[in-house]
């Protein structure tokens, strides 16, 4: 039986046709039409006035942090739920991140936690350089409440938007928030250049100031000339074709995760003691990944018990994220709170979520999952 997996790559002639264009026309370095073309398509549809194409979600972060001026000796907030390259990046520019808990109703930063640190720090004089905010799984955090706490204290904040291109919040697309916008498009997101990412901001000093990072910051000038340190961070024109193609296709690889995450929800709706991530309005999430956290005893089984299981039939499945106030690495690291977030990652087990994926598809993991109960 063909393995199913947690969410791989959609790509479609649309995709293979720029391929092939782009490279026919001999632009194949990170320079030329397609990448300029690619930033001004995916800022138009998140809806900011400037971007730059990276190699990764990750640089973004880097470069978002560097454009900001956050240095060594700062310290940045983050939300302890997310992937490593959040608080990697605060690492990279030497300053500390400091990590909040999530909150219950959303599995985002909690906004509660969010405002009672901020006013402690600026009560000794200590605010944080930046804020960055993810948007777990494809769902946008509560951008209302965040984006007044840290306009009261004047803190910048980075979108972190990497795994939620797609989604929106009242009305407003997903690395549209705060002062820069990062997103990422890896092989496993819901849109892919197969590696690759994005820089947006109203702001066109940042992201031209990301700009001159990401081309080994070169001076102007006839000859190399470096005043600084820079990066090899920019996208190449082949992959920047990929993308547009892409991003024609998103709204409706989006619809397809939406209809199976329905599916998941239908096909587990009487069995107790396993829930979904909660998504009220306003939030409109992408649907990146099916995630469910699985209460061992009302399910009758563990979230790695069906893991094992799922692996043993083929069908790939993956542990919540590890909250990274529990990373080895990042252990030394300040924590507020941290028992939502591991609580999440103790009982959550993403699904395979994939718009390639068939309704029968999506039932042989349901009817896997349905086994695994004692």
């Amino acid at each position: 039986m063909t393995r199913l997996y947690l969410s791989p790559p959609d790509v479609s002639d649309v995709e293979r046709q720029l391929l092939l264009e782009a490279f026919d026309s001999s632009w194949i370095a990170p320079v030329g039409p397609q990448v300029d073309a690619f930033e001004t398509d995916v800022a138009d549809y998140v809806g900011v006035t400037s971007a730059v194409a990276l190699s990764s979600g990750t640089a973004a972060l880097h470069l978002a942090l560097l454009a900001l001026g956050v240095g060594a000796g700062d310290e940045v907030l983050v939300p302890t739920l997310t992937f490593a390259a959040s608080a990697n990046a605060v690492v990279y520019v030497g300053a500390r991140p400091v990590f909040i808990d999530s909150d219950r109703d959303t599995w985002n930063l909690d906004p509660g936690v969010l405002d009672d640190e901020m006013s402690g720090r600026s009560k000794q004089g200590r605010l944080p350089a930046a804020v960055i905010v993810v948007d777990l799984y494809g769902r946008c955090a509560e951008w209302t409440s965040i984006q007044a706490v840290c306009d009261r204290y004047d803190v910048p904040i980075i979108d972190d938007a990497a795994e939620a291109l797609g989604a929106e919040f009242s009305g407003r697309r997903a690395g549209a928030f705060g002062t820069c916008g990062v997103l990422s498009f890896n092989g496993n997101k819901v849109m892919t250049t197969g590696g690759g990412g994005m820089l947006l901001s109203d702001r066109r000093d940042v992201v031209e100031r990301a700009r001159h990072l990401a081309t080994q910051a070169r001076d102007p000038a006839p000859h190399y000339e470096h005043s600084e340190v820079g990066f090899n961070y920019r996208l190449s024109n082949l992959l920047a074709a990929l993308g547009r193609g892409q991003l024609h296709r998103l709204a409706d690889m989006v619809r397809r995760r939406a209809a199976i995450n329905n599916r998941y929800q239908d096909a587990f709706a009487d069995i107790p003691g396993i829930t979904f991530m909660p998504a009220p309005p306003p939030s409109r999430p992408n649907f990146w990944l099916t995630v469910v956290l699985l209460d061992p005893e009302r399910f009758g089984a563990s979230p790695e018990e069906v893991r094992k299981l799922l692996e043993h039939l083929d069908i790939e499945a993956r542990p919540a994220w590890k909250p990274m106030h529990l990373q080895p690495v990042f252990a030394a690291f300040q924590v507020r709170g941290g028992h939502v977030a591991e609580e999440i990652f103790r009982t959550g087990l993403c699904l395979p979520s994939g718009s390639t994926m068939s309704d029968d598809d999506v039932d042989r993991v349901a009817g896997a999952v349905r086994t695994a109960r004692r």
